[in-house]
């Protein structure tokens, strides 16, 4: 390669565009290949080695595959941690940070918290190191989800408890009835029939059970998950969900009409319909 910088941003930018490709040329440069920050903004050159060339080709050819840079470097970034991420589990996004920092805020500091459709457990994870008095429970249907959240957890020396579920047929045990402050959840919600409107990294590499609900409904796990809050929340407790941003009135609706309180449809920081807060009656 004459230079390396520039022979990756030009592999890169016909499928990525000049933004995405100039992020992930840097991420190359100085995350994997240990280039310093300030010699990748001068523009020196690398001089590879032949394991790094062969390295470097991998992961270009991945990319030009479109799977995800977090799932090739094994890890993404959220709330200051790096969690250990793979195709098992979807992949931390920058709104879901909104909402553990929201819950930071408002959460009492030795909540007992329950994290529905954990995947990596950034959520849990974060909310139990953010607020370590608290109580933090997760499930999910998938046991390679929980083997990875379970790693993440042992790593960040975390104390959330963990257990395999499906969510849609779940039956809490009697301990656990009106005993959680706070449910949070990000559920599938994707049809089948919206795949062809997808991005190719998503589609192909992110776990379809975490994306897609069964049939042609995509307020299913809402209305679960908001019924099963009924029982398991404590009075004035807390249903916080991420939501896609088509469907912030309809999961509005869907709280109220599950009989929650001070429904509120929150926007994230790029002024997309994100979250939905609803309380539990008090005298419930």
């Amino acid at each position: 390669m004459q230079n390396v910088i520039a022979d990756i941003r030009q592999t890169l930018l016909p499928l990525y565009g000049k933004e995405e490709a100039a992020a992930l040329t840097r991420i190359i440069c100085q995350e994997m290949l240990g280039q310093t920050a300030t010699d990748f903004f001068l523009g020196k050159d690398i001089v590879l080695s032949a394991n790094q060339k062969t390295f470097l080709q991998s992961i270009l050819e991945r990319l030009q595959d479109f799977e995800p840079i977090q799932y090739i470097q094994q890890q993404a970034p959220f709330m200051g941690h790096r969690f250990f991420v793979a195709p098992g589990v979807l992949i931390p996004r920058p709104e879901t940070e909104e909402l553990v920092e929201h819950l930071t805020k408002i959460l009492p500091a030795d909540a007992n918290i329950f994290d529905i459709g954990t995947g990596s457990g950034c959520i849990a994870i974060s909310l139990a190191l953010a607020l370590p008095k608290a109580k933090v429970s997760a499930c999910d249907i998938s046991e390679q989800a929980l083997t990875i959240a379970k790693y993440n957890n042992e790593t960040h020396q975390a104390q959330v408890s963990f257990f395999q579920t499906d969510i849609l047929t779940y039956q809490p045990e009697t301990s656990a009835l009106q005993s959680f402050d706070a449910i949070v959840s990000n559920p599938p919600y994707i049809t089948k029939a919206e795949a062809n409107t997808m991005e190719p990294n998503v589609l192909r590499y992110e776990p379809h059970v975490a994306l897609f609900v069964d049939g042609n409904d995509p307020l299913l796990f809402y209305r679960k998950i908001a019924a099963l809050g009924k029982a398991i929340l404590k009075p004035d407790g807390l249903l916080a969900f991420e939501i896609n941003r088509a469907y912030g009135q309809e999961v509005k609706e869907v709280l109220h009409e599950q009989g929650y309180q001070q429904v509120k449809l929150k926007q994230d920081l790029f002024g997309n319909n994100r979250f939905v807060f609803g309380r539990l009656k008090i005298d419930y």
